[in-house]
């Protein structure tokens, strides 16, 4: 392949497919069912392998392995995709593998994400647009990260857990059970210590909606009878789409149960 943007040690196998304008370092690999669209740069060292597909302008930097098959014993090696959006960052050393058949098929990212050095990203995950996962944070296989998620670093997402939009997630911390939309996790268990009202603010939440959440929330942990059932109360009484938002979350399909305001009191 003649291209001047490709360093001479790169090697590309047949079939793959390269917009004319990818970069790509010295002695990275690009497997043959490898689809790069333009204004990618992969950085030196990097494996782009399986059936992989990476959205415009998005970055990989050196020694990160993309698109491997699953860590996942029950795969037998049949063909699973791994689509990225548009302009994500993915940083040093940085794993994403392929989904599984049982999940299937795909594991998925959006656009204008953040990998931070050493993160991991299992077989069957989907996450949503402008997620960043710091340093050494893991997603185990089949979990949903929704939009504006920030996991924290060294912190470990359990499998099938779904973490809602605009959630924060602390560093180090484990996260067995769903996370409602634009909640606060920290303790090394993973407990739901309040709302995420720093990420609110910065994302420009008008001030009533704000309170409106909160009352949402006092709700959620202090009301009479189960947390779904507070929480479809608080969705037949709501106006609010944030509040609505996080009343829908709950009350959807999950493999998983619910962080809860009760887990960090009595943790």
């Amino acid at each position: 392949m003649k291209n001047n943007l490709i360093h001479h040690t790169v090697v590309v196998e047949p079939g793959a497919k390269i917009a004319d304008d990818v970069i790509i370092g010295p002695f990275s690999y690009i497997g043959s069912e490898v689809i790069l669209h333009s204004g990618v740069e992969i950085k030196s060292h990097v494996v782009v392998t399986g059936a992989t597909e990476i959205g415009e302008k998005t970055v990989i930097y050196s020694f990160a392995v993309i698109g491997e098959i699953p860590q996942d014993l029950k795969f037998n090696g049949e063909k699973t995709n791994l689509k990225i959006g548009k302009r994500n960052q993915i940083r040093e050393h940085v794993t994403i593998n392929t989904g599984t058949t049982l999940g299937g098929g795909l594991t998925s990212i959006g656009n204008d994400c953040l990998f931070m050095t050493g993160s991991h990203v299992a077989h069957d995950v989907k996450i949503n647009n402008k997620v960043i996962i710091a340093n050494c944070g893991a997603v185990a296989g089949h979990c949903v990260i929704e939009d504006d998620v920030i996991i924290g670093g060294l912190s470990g997402i359990h499998q099938f857990v779904r973490i809602g939009r605009g959630a924060i997630v602390g560093a180090v911390t484990m996260v067995t059970k769903d996370v409602i939309p634009f909640g606060l996790v920290q303790s090394p268990r993973g407990a739901l210590d309040g709302l995420n009202l720093i990420g609110l603010k910065r994302k420009g939440v008008e001030r009533d909606d704000i309170t409106a959440l909160r009352a949402a929330f006092q709700t959620l942990a202090q009301g009479d009878g189960t947390f779904q059932e507070r929480a479809k109360r608080i969705g037949e009484e709501t106006t609010n789409e944030y509040v609505d938002s996080i009343v829908q979350f709950i009350l959807g399909s999950s493999d998983r149960s619910f962080l809860t305001p009760d887990d960090f009191r009595n943790g």
